[in-house]
């Protein structure tokens, strides 16, 4: 018997994105600071403003996370301030930090699981707008027993979610999974590259697949028709006729 994996935790996971900044004047590691602000957004401080007050309100647990430097003006540890925040993430490999995200909830069992269903949806990211500038819209793979997202793409300004989709089922488990979707995802090479991966799928089809959906309305029409007797009409008590 083959020996179980080695737990891999989030600070593991994490350890494993490249830090942009210099090595000089680092004053956290970046391990600690995506740590920190997983955690405020867990608690639902979103925004760098309020990660970084997170980290001032909660500054107990933060050396649980790896801050362990005293603050400079009274007790406690530092932690960062919303422009340190914003810098690090302006600068941060967002493909790098997703593929660390996804690793570690692969490490969670979710592969070895015999049957998973996962809904692919895509979004606008929320405060992504600036503007006349477009918000970043992103496509995520959503598996519903481990309720976490396998992995998420943006969306290309030059292409759509049903492109964009093709691109995600090569890096997402396949087999044993069945995968949800709206009418965007009703497309012949879609479904062809999840049969071909080892899964299934249930997508809606409406209006864009006029034809698909003709033939699914005619096939219903012939089955259950209230002119025809169907399988629910022969086994249905007769009435008796006193006349």
């Amino acid at each position: 018997m083959d020996p179980p994996d080695p737990p891999v935790t989030l600070l593991d996971a994490l350890a494993s994105v490249p830090d942009p900044r210099g090595r000089r004047g680092r004053s956290y590691t970046l391990t600690s600071i995506l740590a920190l602000t997983v955690a405020a957004m867990l608690c639902g401080f979103r925004g760098y403003r309020a990660i970084a007050q997170w980290g001032r309100l909660y500054n107990h647990l933060v050396p649980r996370l790896g801050f362990t430097r005293a603050a400079r003006d009274g007790p406690g540890y530092r932690t960062p301030c919303f422009s340190e925040l914003a810098t690090i993430f302006a600068a941060l490999d967002a493909a790098a930090f997703e593929d660390a995200l996804r690793r570690w909830i692969a490490a969670q069992g979710v592969v070895k699981l015999p049957r998973r269903t996962v809904a692919i949806d895509g979004k606008t990211a929320r405060g992504s707008r600036r503007g006349d500038v477009p918000g970043a819209h992103l496509l995520a793979a959503y598996c519903r027993e481990v309720e976490a997202v396998l992995m998420q793409l943006r969306v290309p300004d030059s292409t759509n979610e049903h492109k964009t989709a093709l691109e995600l089922l090569k890096v997402i488990p396949l087999e044993g999974a069945v995968l949800t979707g709206d009418a965007a995802f009703c497309q012949r090479d879609l479904c062809a590259a999840i049969a071909s991966g080892g899964g299934d799928y249930i997508i809606t089809v409406k209006a864009n697949q006029p034809t698909l959906q003709q033939d699914i309305a005619t096939g219903f029409a012939r089955a259950f028709s209230p002119g025809r007797a169907g399988p629910a009409a022969a086994n249905r008590p007769h009435r008796h006729d006193p006349r």
